[in-house]
């Protein structure tokens, strides 16, 4: 597939999963969290199981291959989704935009890290910003309860444990199709979460008899849009294009985020969400490296120029 494909398909995934920020929102306002999301990603494993069926891309992975399915279902899903879901059954659904919009340079530091690269200067003061965007986030609304400050404590390990499942995806594309290991990975995944809600929601699933038909619109929407067709994309272009490229279009989630929650939710935006938006991204494209990169390209076409006389 072409390089321009590749971020076509980028620029997608980040509209539909800034636009599945509101809609999980309001799932979980009438089914609890973690019940929620178990059968919404266990939906999801199954479309993209089907998926793969009708493209003839299954197979039994290898003893190796196993290791990064499991390590990557704890991370991208049991962890990213049971904190994600937590998070915004607390908080709103304009922070939560703006927390996962840190991603970009979470990925780019801690791959650098786990690679043994020490980062930039120029990347830790992306993170720097990041952080302070991070911080100003949190900080809107100042009357807010100490419970969405909590909420917003566990977007980010959401958003954590998902960066560090990109580094899983990675290796792991190498000999199994990122799409495959996506499929298996819900599907553990899943299982998983389905035994966290009965211990910790015991009567949840109970709760599905009593939604209307606008709530499985949007739980099919989300599962199947957001969650299967949008990790099924993302993990492909990581396997094509690597994780730090990727993850530079992460910096268009917190955008979709922040005006669907606006329209949909009804939520109010005022300065102090757009300068944590600003400081995110500026920490995007510092930490990330793209912002170093454009620097070095401008500086060596300045040097190739020729001189007048």
């Amino acid at each position: 597939m072409k390089q321009w494909n590749i971020y076509l398909m980028l620029v997608f995934v980040m509209f539909v999963w800034g636009a599945n920020l509101p809609i999980l929102k309001y799932l979980v306002t009438v089914v609890p969290p973690v019940t929620l999301t178990a059968f919404r990603i266990l939906t999801a494993g199954l479309v993209v199981l089907v998926i793969l069926w009708k493209m003839n891309l299954l197979r039994i992975p290898t003893k190796q291959e196993w290791k990064y399915i499991l390590l990557g279902a704890l991370s991208n899903v049991v962890l990213h989704h049971y904190f994600l879901n937590m998070g915004l059954a607390i908080t709103s659904g304009t922070h939560g935009g703006l927390i996962l919009g840190t991603g970009p340079m979470l990925t780019a530091i801690s791959g650098a890290i786990i690679l043994k690269y020490f980062p930039s200067r120029f990347q830790w003061l992306g993170l720097l910003l990041g952080l302070s965007g991070v911080t100003v986030s949190i900080l809107v609304g100042g009357g807010e309860s100490s419970g969405a400050n909590l909420g917003d404590f566990y977007v980010f390990l959401a958003i954590l444990a998902q960066v560090l499942s990109y580094m899983v995806v990675s290796k792991a594309a190498r000999t199994l199709d990122p799409r495959l290991l996506t499929a298996y990975m819900l599907l553990i995944g899943a299982v998983v979460l389905i035994v966290i809600s009965l211990v910790q929601e015991p009567r949840g699933i109970y709760t599905f008899a009593e939604t209307k038909p606008l709530f499985w619109v949007l739980f099919l929407a989300s599962a199947v849009l957001s969650t299967a067709v949008g990790h099924l994309m993302y993990n492909y272009a990581v396997g094509k294009a690597g994780a730090t490229k990727s993850a530079i279009f992460m910096n268009l989630n917190p955008l979709f985020s922040l005006i669907l929650s606006a329209i949909f939710l009804g939520e109010i935006l005022n300065y102090r969400h757009f300068i944590g938006l600003f400081l995110i991204v500026a920490g995007v494209m510092l930490g990330s490296g793209a912002a170093e990169d454009m620097w070095k390209k401008h500086k060596k076409k300045k040097m190739q120029q020729p001189k007048s006389s």
